[in-house]
């Protein structure tokens, strides 16, 4: 398949590499970038099939390369001989297919035309006798006599499940619930990692008494702009704010949301996934798509946090508020979710009371979403101000500061349905004896 290839590479060596691509059979260069806008452009036009970019690609980061993928172009990291800096930068970019000036030419045509990298060459070494005190190799016919069993494949990284906490506009109690299901995994003995995508109002620092100035999702984004974003870094980035709990928090301010986005909070959610087993992503309410700024893939969109964690999530869960209009917009919410990438919706109705509803909430509420909805199998949180006031002065989760409450009990429930754990029993306190005075 012929392929016409953009290039934007380092100015003292772009040269040669355009002569060793205009020779290949079934592929030309289609356009020489003087800098990432000029290749962006190009790519926006439909010039190109694939780009060719170095690691010394001024403003080169995920979300250029989100741009270039959108518009089809297929992402080819190039270097000179030798420069295994370069390659690695690209490779932590996300750029996994890469080339340099002494490829050969069969590997290169490969590499333009399919999108595939060449397989490394397998070097074939003697068997060796491990018993043997000097590690002598094996005499040809002893190993040839003896079968040697096939090696035991290597089992594939355990990935987390990645749950996801939305609900409509009017503060139906997101960030309570996500802060206290993620604390309710952590206590039945399963790892969680709690991340603030509300690009709208980030609440989880607050919640949890962290400090606004420790670095969270804004540090992580940068890293991942950067391409130095890892496994490590995340790590570190992540404080751990209860035992197997940690928590990256949001953006202080709401108007740094522009620092986050799209293709870093995707990296972001694929490396927490291997630093814990369950990660709840805390998500703000906004799913549009500006109709305006989809015309621009450049500028950076607000609620693409959002969009991104639905699409990426194993589970969702769809929280409103238990009055009339939280339960109106529960509805609306749900035929807005089924528009756009996401699982099906578990159902989870907040602040449960019958003064809102009217006698008998967990009836009224379970008939009103199934006909006008179509939802079943909801999951009911019950009102309880004493108990969310309390975690909330103290900057601590239910199970901290009001293991016994009803409300506790329900968010444990729920959470045991995600894990598969029962949850963890609350902890009884000794009371101690009032000290009389003696007069």
């Amino acid at each position: 398949m012929a392929a016409t290839v953009l290039t934007a590479l380092g100015h003292d060596w772009e040269g040669r590499m355009v002569e060793i691509v205009d020779r290949l059979p079934g592929v030309g260069v289609g356009r020489r970038c003087a800098d990432l806008a000029d290749l962006l452009a190009a790519a926006s036009a439909g010039h190109g099939d694939v780009a060719l970019v170095s690691a010394d690609l001024r403003g080169l980061d995920r979300d250029a390369l989100a741009h270039l993928t959108g518009h089809g172009v297929t992402v080819v990291g190039a270097s000179r001989d030798g420069q295994e800096a370069e390659e690695r930068h690209l490779r932590r970019l996300g750029i996994d297919r890469h080339v340099h000036l002494g490829t050969p030419p069969e590997d290169l045509v490969e590499v333009l035309t399919t999108g595939r990298a060449p397989a490394p060459p397998v070097a074939l070494a003697e068997p060796v006798d491990c018993h043997s005190p000097e590690g002598s190799p094996i005499a040809p016919e002893t190993a040839a006599d003896e079968a040697v069993p096939p090696p035991d494949p290597t089992p594939e990284p355990v990935r987390g499940q990645v749950v996801a906490v939305w609900g409509p506009v009017g503060a139906p109690g997101r960030s309570t619930v996500a802060v206290n299901v993620a604390s309710e995994i952590a206590a039945s003995g399963t790892t969680a990692l709690l991340v603030d995508l509300d690009t709208y109002g980030a609440a989880v620092a607050q919640l949890l008494s962290v400090l606004d100035e420790a670095p969270g999702l804004a540090a992580a984004s940068r890293a991942s702009e950067l391409g130095t974003l890892d496994l490590p870094s995340l790590a570190r980035l992540a404080v751990e704010a209860a035992p197997r709990l940690r928590v990256l928090t949001g953006i202080p301010t709401p108007s740094r949301w522009t620092e986050v986005r799209a293709s870093a909070v995707e990296q972001v959610i694929d490396l927490a996934r291997s630093l814990a087993e369950v990660v709840v992503l805390d998500c703000g309410f906004g799913i549009e798509d500006d109709e305006e700024l989809s015309y621009d893939t450049l500028a950076p969109r607000r609620n693409a946090t959002t969009l991104v964690a639905l699409a990426e999530a194993d589970e969702l869960l769809l929280v409103g508020a238990a009055d009339p209009v939280g339960l109106q917009r529960m509805v609306r919410s749900v035929q807005a979710v089924g528009l756009v990438p996401s699982p099906t919706p578990r159902p989870v109705v907040n602040r449960l009371r019958a003064s809102s509803v009217g006698p008998d909430p967990r009836r009224r509420v379970s008939e009103s979403l199934a006909r006008f909805a179509g939802l079943e199998s909801i999951t009911f949180l019950p009102d309880d101000p004493a108990a969310t006031d309390a975690a909330l002065l103290s900057g601590r989760t239910l199970a901290e500061c009001a293991p016994e409450s009803e409300l506790r009990t329900a968010v444990g429930e729920l959470a045991g349905t995600l894990t598969g754990r029962p949850p963890a029993r609350p902890v009884r306190r000794r009371r101690l004896p009032f000290a009389r005075s003696h007069a």
